[in-house]
């Protein structure tokens, strides 16, 4: 089965800093991988490139077999490649349904005049951008709070309201920028059966995380990287009792790892 994306060779360099060397690994279509690695190791570095934040200084990537990497953002989004950001983007003004019915006019069939003019096509994107907005609400247990303001959000509904802000751009990958950073156990674990559930509705999910014990609950495979490279792939299991990976997170074999 051919992978629905592809990291080949992918190497980025600021000036004379390495921040990633020659990474490769794939993702498969419906699954849940993790890429993790201490402070520094690149890890954010690598998700800019994947989602065409940052231009590669050699490799690429590949969605779907068709490159991606150096194209617009904005178009690596409209193929399917959607990154939600680790410092949720969002209209506190606004209200949470809002926000997520915003989030659907990047899949509008209508362009800016269509919907300035007040077109027949634009009606009707709008009432359809409404009805996907709160059945993504009620999927992810938002729906009681979809009035309330979104500067009002506690941590745990403002994370599930960037994921839901993801998916009303009817991603088939979704990017996850540490979902679950500055949660308790609690908030952690809803969050986790969210990202479960996105999974469950088809969407493919790659997330950078540090959150250890969530990573290996949640996680299919996860890719470790350390000071720009790649050391490690494998599933949870593997990756724990992986020497280089042990060495890397201090050389203890502790909660740091899971272990």
């Amino acid at each position: 089965m051919s992978a629905l994306l592809e990291v080949k060779s992918v190497t980025k360099k600021f000036g004379g800093l390495t921040a990633n060397k020659d990474i490769s690994f794939t993702v498969q279509e419906k699954e849940i991988l993790s890429v993790i690695g201490p402070n520094g190791a690149g890890k954010s570095t690598l998700f800019k490139m994947i989602a065409s934040f940052l231009p590669t200084t050699s490799g690429e990537v590949l969605f779907k077999g068709e490159r991606i990497s150096n194209l617009a953002p904005h178009i690596v989004a409209r193929k399917g490649v959607v990154r939600t950001f680790q410092e949720t983007t969002i209209f506190k003004s606004m209200t949470v349904r809002e926000n997520v019915v915003i989030a659907h006019h990047l899949r509008s069939k209508t362009n800016l005049f269509g919907f300035y003019v007040g077109s027949r096509r634009a009606h009707a994107d709008e009432a359809e951008f409404r009805r996907s907005a709160d059945e993504i609400l009620e999927f992810l247990n938002l729906g009681e709070i979809s009035g309330e303001l979104a500067s009002n959000l506690p941590q745990g509904h403002l994370r599930a309201l960037g994921i839901a802000i993801g998916l009303a751009t009817d991603p088939k990958i979704l990017l996850l920028d540490e979902p679950f950073a500055g949660m308790n156990h609690d908030e952690t674990m809803r969050t986790v059966e969210l990202v479960s559930g996105v999974r469950d509705r088809g969407v493919t999910v790659l997330l950078v995380e540090h959150d250890m014990p969530a990573v290996m609950k949640i996680s299919d495979r996860i890719v470790v990287l350390n000071f720009g490279e790649k050391i490690a792939e494998g599933t949870p299991q593997q990756i724990q009792q992986n020497e280089q990976v042990i060495e890397a997170y201090l050389g203890s074999e502790d909660d740091a790892i899971g272990l």
